[in-house]
């Protein structure tokens, strides 16, 4: 016995079945696919957007403060927000510098925010990331 399919019945399905396609595209475009980067040699804080840089967004003065103070560590974490454009953007630490796209981004602030608050506790970099990709991954 044939059945037949409503107009409704198939505008859900198909509209499921795109959505079940673009769910992998857009976990990958975030980012949030892939190894977290390793910190790159003689690393440094020098291009860490200054103060007098982020007049415009003086709520961030203090975590980028915080940030120029471990570029060893935030080097070696995977941005997961999704508007990095490899391979302008290396790693989180790279949210930080040139037009510090963090002093808009929750998420890049989110995640720089922990990282700074895991290393004053001590934690290694494996233990950041571990924390990072269960929060934001």
């Amino acid at each position: 016995m044939p059945s037949s399919l409503s107009r409704r019945r198939f505008l859900g399905a198909s509209s499921a079945a795109v959505a079940a396609l673009l769910v992998p595209w857009r976990n990958a475009w975030a980012g949030t696919v892939g190894p977290h980067p390793t910190p790159r040699q003689g690393i440094t804080g020098a291009n860490v957007l200054t103060k007098e840089q982020l007049a415009d967004a003086p709520d961030v003065i203090p975590l980028f403060d915080s940030i120029r103070q471990i570029p060893e560590v935030v080097d070696g974490i995977r941005c997961n927000c999704g508007c990095t454009n490899p391979p302008k953007f290396y790693s989180l630490l790279s949210c930080y510098e040139s037009d510090g796209m963090a002093r808009h981004c929750a998420l890049c602030q989110g995640q720089g925010k922990l990282a700074v608050r895991l290393h004053t506790e001590g934690k290694t970099l494996d233990q950041i990331r571990a924390a990072i990709d269960a929060k934001f991954g």
